[in-house]
């Protein structure tokens, strides 16, 4: 992992080189935009720091979003993760989780000529006794599709949401996109 030097002289890791999965099997998700929060946090690879994005008009993210670090997805932005605790962590904390599941989105930004694949990795923390599919209702699966369509049409995108695959399609999508 290459770490470098901030302005102050403080080394500082790039949190974008770390290993998608730790020693134990975990998959590591790099919290930008704790739970809660009405604007969107970004991690700026150049700086490395977290950066004010934009506001969320309306919304509030329901759960830790972030990104898997290690992975680089269609967009040219790692893969993103959202993982569903009732907890709010930090920006910048790296959170040991399971995928639970893939949302199947195709976006395209303003002036794009094509849209791309923009999948979120549904997660959940491994830091819990237990970890399951179940808590991903059809409802739940409802709320979030909603939430991912309506924060990307706020950032001026076209979204189309594909449907969701399961924990084996998750594990797929990570090692589709992970950095060799």
């Amino acid at each position: 992992m290459k770490v470098a030097a901030n302005g102050h002289g403080v080394r500082v890791p790039n949190f974008l080189e770390f290993p998608c999965w730790d020693e134990q099997g975990r998959l590591r998700v790099v919290v930008e935009t704790p739970r809660g929060s009405a604007f969107k946090i970004h991690y700026d690879s150049a700086t490395q720091a977290f950066t004010f994005q934009r506001p969320l008009r309306g919304l509030r993210y329901p759960y830790d979003w972030g990104f898997v670090p290690g992975t680089l997805a269609e967009d040219g932005d790692p893969l993103d993760a959202l993982v569903i605790h009732e907890e709010s962590m930090w920006p910048g904390i790296l959170l040991p989780t399971q995928p639970i599941a893939v949302l199947k989105i195709r976006d395209k930004k303003p002036g794009a000529k094509q849209e791309v694949q923009n999948d979120r990795i549904i997660a959940l923390p491994s830091i819990r006794s237990s970890t399951s599919a179940s808590e991903l209702s059809a409802e739940k699966r409802r709320e979030l599709a909603q939430f991912f369509q309506a924060a990307g049409e706020q950032a001026g995108k076209e979204v189309r949401i594909l449907g969701w695959g399961e924990e084996s399609e998750a594990r797929a999508r990570i090692e589709q996109t992970r950095r060799r």
